[in-house]
């Protein structure tokens, strides 16, 4: 065996790597969406193109992808005291996360809607947040709050006149100072109680007015919160129990005099998805805040937040999908199996355009209710479909995400089941939304509340869904049995899933049909309106269905 020679060339070539993808990165996240391009468009905001596709491209890039998994490979971290003993409660993040933030702050993710509001200022600013959802989702959390505060605050306009420039400042600053001491702020929310959960009118803690009572009143909270989401943020919207009832107040870090305010922190949730925004359960030990809002109205003050909350739970979730869509196209559209590329198999081809196909009917939805805050204002029709949309959107995308984002792991195969492939990430982040600011069965008691109080708001959904009759005749029909499910009042809310979701597919159908791609907009109607749909499992449209074109047209580059 001595004399056996090896070649040099066959030392340590053990495989060379073939048919395989290559990183989906340095790509423009807004010029390779087509769906999203004619959204922006039909919906007031082409004014926005410059300024959307220079996002896109920042969104897309390999420093902001990486940022991503960075802020999800170092979770943030709880000191409840400094090394001397004093507490401190500040909850430390790794330097991506803070990069993050920075980046969808300067960029006017949560104000750019508020301080230049007009035409599609909500639909630009939507396309952005669903961009950078695409990158990472859980700093999305307390860009969201910070964004949706605003409704609220302005209740009371004195508290407003003193937090909202900085709130609405393109200035991140982390530090854990008083707001004095800042540019701007960012803003949390703090609802939920052990004992309540959704159940907000039971919760316990207690508010005690320090002199004058009412609205922009100081008082002394006492209790707990079991959720605090963003516990870093600068002040936070809270319920407590007031001596007139269920009120809501704005309670800072720091008290007025610049000592640290009473609100203790005694440890991070340990979630399963969303691990780069940290989540806290806070003691309230006689925490200094003011009032907003009348006394006794807690609920009604805090749902002009939790409102705007929802809405971006939908941008958030259809983000979601889009970006677990391109991740399955762009592998498919390398990797070749049984003598052919995977994007060119039948069944294949099947998958994707299903995949897509639910991807823009969200973003549809999403973008029109866009529209209609933007329009709100000066039409009560858009207000009230508003009110209706989001509840029903809400429910429906959230929902949808799950099931979506594990297909399209399924896609990639092995490979997509890995950490260090995206695919893990969006799996755990995808039923956050349809659980967080309203779960879905609370979505549906929300729409039947709807529907009660203000019958005119199902009207003006009605007659927006009817703006697609005589397009196609599935949906016709559908819409049809959808009114038969209205005109029934027995046991609705036993029934309210089944009735919001043809809902909500009654509206993707319609806006499809109106504005879609007509390849798109046939294949939801054969696969999820007509008689014999396949029960809404992936790859089950039935012949007829363009799925090639479908599939082109959402590839994420040039592939």
């Amino acid at each position: 065996m001595n004399d056996i020679k090896f070649k040099s060339s066959y030392l340590a070539e053990t495989h060379e790597v073939e048919n395989q993808s290559q990183p989906l990165q340095d790509y423009n996240v807004y010029a390779q969406d087509q769906a999203l391009r004619e959204a922006v468009a039909r919906e007031d905001a082409a004014w926005a193109e410059n300024e959307l596709q220079a996002f896109g491209a920042l969104a897309g890039s390999q420093e902001m992808i990486e940022l991503g998994f960075q802020a999800n490979e170092n979770k943030p971290v709880l000191h409840t005291h400094d090394r001397y003993g004093r507490r401190v409660d500040e909850v430390r993040f790794h330097p991506a996360y803070h990069r993050l933030m920075q980046t969808s702050i300067e960029h006017g993710l949560h104000s750019s809607h508020w301080t230049h509001p007009g035409p599609g200022a909500q639909v630009a600013r939507a396309a952005k947040f669903y961009m950078q959802s695409q990158v990472e989702a859980g700093h999305g959390c307390p860009v969201t709050m910070t964004s949706a505060v605003i409704p609220a605050l302005r209740l009371q306009p004195d508290i407003a006149a003193q937090w909202e420039a900085k709130i609405l400042a393109r200035h991140y600053d982390y530090r854990n100072v008083p707001a004095e001491q800042k540019q701007g702020v960012t803003i949390g929310m703090a609802m939920t109680e052990k004992q309540g959960g959704s159940d907000v009118r039971a919760n316990t803690t207690r508010a005690y007015p320090l002199g004058a009572e009412g609205p922009g009143q100081a008082y002394e909270l006492v209790g707990h919160k079991y959720f605090v989401s963003a516990p870093m943020c600068d002040a936070f919207l809270v319920l407590a129990q007031a001596p007139g009832g269920l009120s809501c107040f704005l309670l800072p870090r720091w008290r007025p005099d610049g000592s640290k305010n009473a609100l203790q922190l005694q440890r991070l949730k340990n979630k399963m998805g969303n691990v780069a925004n940290a989540s806290s359960e806070t003691e309230l030990r006689g925490a200094w805040a003011v009032m907003v809002g009348k006394e006794g109205r807690g609920v009604a003050t805090i749902l002009k937040m939790v409102s705007m909350t929802r809405f971006d739970c939908m941008i958030g979730s259809s983000g979601g999908m889009r970006q677990a869509t391109v991740q399955a196209l762009h592998h498919c559209a390398h990797r070749s199996a049984f003598g052919k590329l995977l994007s060119q198999q039948p069944l294949m081809q099947n998958v994707l355009a299903d995949l897509v196909i639910e991807t823009e009917a969200a973003l549809a939805m999403t973008m029109r209710i866009a529209g209609a805050l933007d329009r709100g204002e000066a039409s009560e029709t858009e207000r009230l479909l508003v009110r209706v949309g989001t509840a029903v959107g809400k429910y429906w995308i959230c929902k949808r995400t799950p099931g979506h984002a594990y297909e399209a792991m399924e896609c990639i195969g092995g490979s997509g089941v890995m950490e260090d492939c995206i695919m893990p990430r969006l799996l755990r982040e995808s039923p956050v939304n349809s659980i967080w600011e309203g779960s879905g069965n609370v979505q549906c008691l929300d729409m039947l509340r709807a529907m009660g109080q203000s019958p005119e708001s199902v009207d003006a959904f009605m007659n927006e869904v009817s703006r697609g009759a005589g397009a196609d005749k599935r949906l016709d029909q559908y819409i049809a049995n959808m009114q038969r499910e209205f005109a029934d009042l027995a046991d609705l809310e036993y029934r309210a899933r089944r009735v919001v979701e043809k809902m909500a597919l009654a509206f993707q159908g319609s806006l499809l049909v109106r504005y879609g791609n007509p390849a798109v907009a046939d294949a939801f109607c054969a696969s999820r309106l007509s008689a014999d749909s396949s029960g809404f499992v992936y790859g089950g449209l039935p012949r007829g269905v363009d799925c090639e074109a479908i599939v082109k047209r959402a590839l994420p580059m040039a592939e």
